[in-house]
């Protein structure tokens, strides 16, 4: 990447990803970003030394929450970073698409840019049916209501920090993602979606799709977050 590019931080939420965080974080030095943030929300496990060993800054998030890891690892690099790249951090998303993300903000073509993994190619176990309908039903619903269609609420994403702080972001857990992409319909930013890879995690549970109750909880917030960020048009 040129000398003369904005300054580029990676925000990596984590908690207890000790089989997968070193490889996440070496991946993405690997691809000559300036800053690796790894956010911890409480780890049991080694997250935090095997991340710092790797290279990355470790900042520790006040209590649990996706919503609340990214906001703090966003406060954590916006001071000196012009441009953020969201990943998660149990191997998951795949570093060697960052360029694809990053290009058309360094080329001065979009805000925002985030990965689809429904348009990408996907490791076979790597995403349940009911993720990929629900990410293409957020997004007609979102197309419906602003004009701007999405076919995933994929975590692995880009945005410049200017365009970030306009967003008031509030969603402290697992609605962040959506309410980053219907605030940014909403705000006007410059959008673009773009295929990514998928795989499989690396190692541990998903809080997630993991468990029944940890699916219906995130799906509940997703919904919630979908109304709220919705009513707000009418205000």
């Amino acid at each position: 990447m040129s000398e003369t590019r904005p300054r580029i931080a990676a925000v990596i939420p984590a908690l207890d990803e000790e089989e997968a965080i070193a490889d996440v974080v070496a991946a993405v030095r690997r691809e000559g970003l300036d800053e690796i943030v790894v956010v911890d929300s409480g780890s049991a496990d080694r997250t935090v030394a095997r991340a710092e060993a790797a290279g990355a800054r470790v900042v520790t998030a006040p209590r649990r929450g996706y919503g609340l890891a990214c906001a703090t690892g966003a406060a954590a690099a916006m001071g000196s970073a012009e441009v953020l790249l969201f990943l998660d951090g149990d191997g998951s998303d795949r570093p060697e698409f960052i360029p694809t993300l990053l290009a058309p903000i360094l080329e001065g073509r979009a805000d925002f840019v985030i990965g689809s993994r429904s348009r990408g190619e996907r490791e076979r176990g790597s995403m349940g049916a009911h993720q990929l309908l629900a990410g293409r039903a957020a997004g007609l619903a979102t197309r419906f209501l602003y004009g701007v269609r999405y076919t995933d609420m994929c975590p692995f994403r880009a945005i410049r920090s200017a365009a970030l702080r306009t967003l008031d972001m509030r969603e402290m857990t697992y609605g962040w993602n959506l309410e980053m992409q219907m605030r940014a319909a909403r705000s006007g930013l410059r959008i673009l979606e773009v295929p990514v890879g998928h795989r499989r995690r690396a190692g541990g549970t998903s809080k997630v799709s993991g468990t029944i109750l940890g699916s219906l909880k995130a799906s509940l917030r997703i919904a919630a977050t979908f109304a709220r960020v919705a009513l707000e048009r009418h205000s």
